[in-house]
């Protein structure tokens, strides 16, 4: 039996974006981002109860600032007592992992979408994806774009503006274009 476009999408293969199915699961979740994104004056738990309606999982005490984006939500498991600050975006085409308090800052990227490189696939409108997980206790500054595939460890720093393109060790702090290793935490002198 062949798979679905969302069954290929789902497992991180060549999909059309354009399928039936999946224009469908995105007009769903562009009907939820319009009530999240006028929540402001909403209770947290409130807010909380309106994840959990789109999200795969959500853990206690996590917080997304509207207005937010994102391509499906099912796709998304954020930790508990996670913070994603105003304007973040996630692209989750496939699955998005954000650990335990951790921190985004407003304006962050999260892209899991990717696209072919040979110009007679993307000719035809395919597209893939390849899963984020992003460690607990991490620190993401605002601005920042985490690129499709990468991992980041538990208690890295990502800086401001920070283009990461690729996995950042546990504890690392990277920033830059694209983002280099800096220092590792609690060692002041390098």
């Amino acid at each position: 039996m062949s798979k679905t476009e969302k069954q290929k999408m789902l497992a991180g293969e060549y999909y059309n974006a354009g399928d039936a199915e999946i224009q469908a699961d995105q007009a769903s979740a562009r009907e939820w981002m319009e009530r999240y994104n006028l929540t402001a004056g909403l209770a947290n738990d409130q807010r909380q109860d309106m994840l959990r309606e789109r999200f795969g999982a959500v853990g206690e005490g996590a917080f997304i600032r509207p207005p937010f984006h994102c391509d499906y939500g099912y796709n998304v498991k954020i930790g508990r007592g996670a913070l994603m600050n105003f304007g973040c975006v996630i692209l989750d085409v496939v699955e998005v992992e954000i650990g335990d308090m951790t921190q985004i800052g407003p304006g962050v990227q999260i892209l899991t979408a990717d696209h072919p490189r040979d110009p007679a696939l993307r000719a035809q409108g395919l597209e893939f994806g390849r899963p984020i997980r992003i460690g607990k206790n991490v620190w993401i500054g605002g601005g920042a774009l985490i690129m499709p595939g990468v991992t980041v460890g538990d208690d890295a720093l990502i800086g401001a503006g920070a283009v990461v393109t690729r996995d950042v060790p546990p504890g690392v702090t990277v920033a830059g274009n694209p983002a280099r290793a800096l220092k590792h935490r609690g060692d002041e002198r390098r």
